[in-house]
């Protein structure tokens, strides 16, 4: 008898762990990474992979993280070469009076471009951002008007601004996606220039003057959380605390946005979990490194009239650690149509679907240049057809 009790009470027990390990399964997919924040939002950067989401979709006040869609204008236009760093901005008396985080800039105060981006992305200055603002679009509603213009290109469904700071309005208003999705959109824009000036902790500007100024980053996670460079805190008290937070560690980069958080602690210790999470959970993979050859593409009035589509960028994909997936199917499309094609010019897409479900979309195109078929060259050819 003994030994029939003690061999149920070993079935039970054998039992127990796999019970308790589904309960934390279960748990694990309806956990709430932020719960004191309004809404949260974790993606992954190079494919935008939802890793967790809570009313992403919700609108709420972006406060400073506004910011990012000025920035990421700024950005454009340097690249554009329409703005260069050491182009002077002058500052308005409306810049000037902006109330809130600032640089205190003096109505007819020039500054560099560089040291005013110092100053939106570490001091979150709004002077300094209406200044820019102003010296971009030559006037603070037009900049206004051009970051509405770039969120409906962005495909933004809850986002609206009134100002370029993120000074309360009730009619502006963003949302958890949407802010990083803006967040992706400048890393890709600003690059390195902007992660190595969004990771300074603190830095001077005019510092050649006798008004020289000294930034500290309104960032704290900078030195609490390894891999962290970036990227925009906000407060009103409205909107209360929130951020865009991103962070790096080995190939994987995450982007991370609470908002709404009683205050900067909770905010940080929250984001810290969310990153937490995802670096854990998640991996990214290469499946084809930038230049790749996908296949030989035969152009009838191109001269050569063979050449190879390639991958413009490394063809990423993110996974939950413990089950990669593998390539199910690639499917390519050609958008423009007619040479001429420069070599790594964009001419279409490669759309590639993973094992899991998930797709991703790059861009392609050919390993050298193609010239239109001259008249000559045309009938060069249908001579050489039509006589073997």
């Amino acid at each position: 008898m003994k030994k029939i009790l003690m061999l149920l009470l070993t079935l039970c027990i054998g039992f127990l762990p796999s019970t308790i390990l589904a309960e934390e399964k279960e748990n694990n997919s309806t956990m709430d990474l932020a719960p004191n924040a309004e809404a949260a939002y974790l993606m992954e950067y190079t494919t935008g992979k939802v890793i967790y989401a809570k009313k992403e979709k919700e609108k709420l006040y972006p406060a400073s993280m506004t910011k990012m869609m000025g920035l990421l204008l700024i950005y454009e236009a340097l690249h554009n070469n329409r703005l260069s760093m050491d182009d002077m901005v002058s500052t308005s008396e409306y810049a000037a009076s902006m109330g809130g985080s600032q640089v205190y800039l003096e109505p007819g105060e020039t500054m560099s471009v560089s040291d005013m981006i110092k100053a939106i992305c570490i001091a979150s200055a709004n002077d300094a951002m209406v200044a820019m603002g102003e010296k971009l679009a030559g006037s603070n509603d037009h900049f206004v008007s051009m970051m509405n213009e770039k969120a409906k290109e962005l495909k933004l469904e809850n986002t609206h601004f009134v100002n370029a700071t993120g000074l309360h309005d009730a009619e502006h208003y963003s949302s958890a996606k949407d802010m990083a999705i803006i967040s992706q959109a400048l890393i890709r824009e600003g690059k390195d220039d902007l992660l190595s000036i969004t990771s300074t902790y603190d830095a001077y500007i005019r510092e050649d003057t006798d008004n020289k100024f000294w930034l500290v980053n309104t960032n704290k996670l900078l030195k609490q959380y390894e891999g962290v460079d970036g990227l925009k805190t906000g407060y009103t008290t409205e909107a209360l605390s929130c951020v865009s937070v991103t962070a790096k560690k080995k190939d994987l980069r995450l982007i991370a946005v609470v908002m709404k958080e009683p205050n900067s602690k909770q905010r940080n210790a929250e984001i810290k979990q969310m990153l937490d999470y995802g670096f854990s959970q998640y991996d990214q993979g290469l499946l084809y490194p930038k230049g790749t050859k996908l296949e030989t593409y035969t152009i009838e009035n191109g001269k050569p009239s063979k050449v190879n589509l390639i991958t413009l960028e490394d063809v990423v994909y993110v996974f939950e650690k413990g089950s990669e997936p593998k390539e199910k199917n690639k499917e390519l499309t050609i958008s423009k149509k007619s040479p001429p094609y420069t070599a790594k010019e964009a001419i279409g897409t490669v759309k590639i679907t993973m094992s899991d479900g998930y797709t991703m979309e790059v861009d392609i195109g050919v390993d050298k240049d193609v010239a239109l078929l001259s008249f000559l060259d045309i009938f060069k050819k249908a001579i050489a057809d039509t006589f073997g």
